[in-house]
């Protein structure tokens, strides 16, 4: 059978690209999957941040059960603008799902919490694992790079601390095998695992080893679908197992509250009134939540744009000149934004801005600006007489 099989390289980026889909997919659950897909890879395809991610790896067939590390009263603070580019988070290792292999055997039925992540989950009752602050401390770590997390906020990432299981595995221990459904989310904290698929009868085939980082074991629960690769410990270590109710809950719902925040967010902004809900949505998609502290410089007068901000919560200071003679000109609240105007006018910074006490924004980069915001771009541009107004009024001009 070795001519049956031959490598290859796996696409960079694969494996994150169908992840971020499928999450998708169980938020909006739409009727025709197919329309659905072409639009979401449209519009990622227009968005020019696809393609650039990790490093292929070498896969007989292409596997996705293992991945490695993987926006006072409404002001247009035309004045001030934003900073540094938005970093994509990625992985280090792509994989993708292979061609279902034929299941030997009856499969085992798996009681999976039917989860629905347009509604709220306050009743929920918690899943808590005791662990000592030792134990918290070096999951936490784990954790750090797990693409799958990048939505969640800090008390969501508390939550799955809390949920997370410890499970010491032995030199050839089958953590999971290809076709039994899914039941746990794993997160490597020690130990080397190899990954293997089913290519014939009584054969497998090792696709990528793990060494002391990485998670897999996430698209069987998303799918709600059979393993579809092995994975073997070769040698002692920890690994961090979530089950499947807490992990959908958590990981799928926050994705889902995080566009429900934003929107909600962006319907109170005056100079988003021209978009459509639809586009409104795309625009809450692009947000990335950021957090500052008190004092915090978000900005620094006189950098370059590349992008701008909507405030989540908190309050955030206009400071306008350094040192000596600086002086605050206005103070931004929740639903006020403020960068955009250098952006349009591809201008540097003219003000600095810094938080006020703790303070959470929600930025949109410049790519994502200049694709989503046009309808809106008139509206800027004939505010820009006002927005010099204003300039000329602080002494700007």
């Amino acid at each position: 059978m070795s001519g049956y099989v031959g490598d290859f390289s796996v696409p960079q980026g694969l494996h994150d690209m169908l992840q971020e889909f499928v999450v998708q997919c169980l938020i909006e659950k739409p009727e025709d999957l197919a329309a659905f897909a072409v639009e979401h890879f449209t519009k990622l395809r227009n968005s020019g941040k696809h393609g650039n991610v990790g490093e292929g790896i070498q896969a007989t067939r292409p596997v996705a059960e293992a991945n490695d590390n993987n926006i006072g009263a409404q002001k247009s603070t035309a004045i001030v603008n934003g900073a540094e580019d938005m970093a994509d988070t990625t992985s280090d290792e792509e994989m993708v799902p292979p061609v279902r292999m034929p299941v030997r055997g009856r499969r085992r039925a798996v009681a999976a919490e039917t989860y629905d992540p347009s509604k709220e989950d306050h009743d929920v009752k918690k899943v808590v694992h005791p662990k000592t602050e030792e134990q918290r401390s070096r999951l936490k770590h784990a954790m750090q790079n797990i693409l799958l997390f990048k939505a969640c906020e800090a008390e969501q990432i508390q939550d799955i601390l809390d949920a997370m299981l410890e499970r010491k595995v032995q030199k050839g221990d089958e953590v999971i095998t290809q076709g039994d459904d899914g039941d746990n989310f794993y997160v490597i904290e020690l130990g080397t695992y190899d990954v293997l698929i089913n290519i014939a009868a009584g054969e497998r085939k090792k696709v990528h080893t793990f060494v002391d980082s990485g998670s897999f074991g996430e698209l069987a629960l998303m799918y709600n679908c059979p393993r579809n690769a092995t994975i073997i410990a070769q040698s002692e270590g920890i690994l961090w197992a979530l089950d499947q109710a807490v992990f959908r809950r958590i990981v799928v719902g926050a994705a889902a509250r995080k566009r429900r925040s934003y929107e909600s967010l962006l319907e109170g902004v005056p100079m988003l009134s021209e978009l459509t809900d639809y586009e409104r949505a795309n625009l809450a998609d692009a947000l990335e939540s950021t957090s500052f502290e008190n004092h915090e410089c978000i900005i620094q007068q006189g950098d370059s744009a590349d992008c701008m901000y909507f405030v989540e919560d908190g309050y955030i200071r206009i400071v306008l000149g350094k040192g000596a003679e600086s002086k605050e000109i206005s103070v931004l609240k929740k639903g006020d934004y403020f960068g955009e105007m250098a952006l349009v006018m591809n201008q540097p910074r003219s003000a600095s801005v810094y938080a006020k006490g703790k303070a959470k924004c929600a930025k949109l980069d410049v790519g994502a600006f200049e694709r989503l915001l046009g309808p809106c771009m008139e509206i800027m541009k004939r505010n820009i007489e006002n927005y010099d107004s204003t300039r000329k009024a602080f002494g700007l001009e």
